[in-house]
């Protein structure tokens, strides 16, 4: 395989995971924050009224560990690791691997199935291996600038920056909110503690014109790159503690790429959270590297 074969290809997994690795999370509407909520006990009353509760109480408590894997058909198989905070932009550290799928097989070829994510307000870095450092000088961490990403990206790469930018767990709950079809399921135990399970379905296409701040014409090119990859509807699942917090979810999803099925827990709310940009010495530009290396496909980001 050419060497700019396989930067390319590389790059283009990175920015993929860049989404997919905070996925679990999804995206807040920039709304304020207030008191925090953890140690809060709730009651709870009809299923809509739980709901909001819980979606702005976790909104509300700025950062927590995540734990998710997400599989889309044959093309990748992954898990993230790692904390998050949310509370002044997006910022955290996560481990991704590439347990299956041919992600992983092309990974594999570039020396290593996991690497080091890192998230900062205006960009998100990936720390690549030792056989891509081989290509870039010697530098390991590739920086994804998010307003370089809607630039090249298109719709998709619009949407990306917005979802990036934006980024909390209660996302799950405004999904559910925004359906109209909720349903509770009952109590049940998520990693040794009790928890409310309520499910329903949404209209993918139509949602991101509510809980993103895109054009009209970006939203215009992402409803259509959403109809191509074959995402109609979702199927939602959360649970929520009795401290009102959401601890667990599950997002299922028909793709033209197969099946997408993620799943994340959620634990240790107001955790303390740092992350700084790698150091300039050991980190290469995105946008520079695609103009060594050819143009970037722009739309993988979200619709792969």
């Amino acid at each position: 395989m050419k060497s700019t074969t396989v930067r390319r290809m590389t790059l283009s997994i990175a920015a993929v995971t860049a989404l997919t690795g905070v996925a679990a999370c999804g995206s807040s509407d920039g709304s304020g924050k207030a008191d925090k909520a953890v140690g809060k006990t709730v009651t709870r009353v009809s299923p809509i009224a739980a709901l909001r509760s819980a979606e702005k109480s976790t909104d509300k408590a700025d950062s927590a560990r995540v734990r998710s894997s997400t599989t889309i058909g044959t093309t990748m198989s992954m898990t993230a690791n790692g904390a998050l905070t949310w509370g002044d932009g997006l910022k955290g550290n996560l481990t991704i691997t590439y347990t299956g799928g041919k992600m992983a097989d092309a990974m594999r070829q570039l020396g290593s199935t996991q690497m080091q994510a890192r998230y900062l307000p205006d960009a998100y870095y990936a720390k690549m291996s030792e056989k891509f450092a081989q290509q870039t000088g010697g530098k390991h961490w590739v920086k994804y600038a998010y307003d370089d990403l809607a630039k090249l990206g298109g719709s998709s790469g619009a949407y990306m920056k917005d979802q990036m930018q934006n980024t909390t767990p209660n996302q799950s709950v405004r999904l559910l909110l925004a359906s109209g079809d909720v349903k509770k399921v009952g109590q049940e135990q998520v990693s040794g503690q009790s928890a409310t399970h309520y499910s329903g379905k949404v209209d993918v296409a139509g949602l991101a014109a509510k809980n993103s701040n895109l054009t009209a014409e970006q939203l215009a090119g992402l409803k259509k790159q959403l109809s191509q990859a074959g995402v109609t509807t979702e199927t939602v699942d959360i649970w929520v503690n009795d401290q009102d917090l959401l601890v667990k979810k599950v997002e299922k999803a028909d793709m033209t790429a197969g099946t997408m099925t993620s799943t994340a827990y959620y634990s240790d709310y107001g955790v303390k959270v740092t992350a700084v940009a790698p150091p300039a010495g050991d980190t290469k530009d995105f946008k520079d590297l695609m103009q060594a290396g050819g143009t970037a496909g722009g739309g993988t980001g979200v619709s792969s």
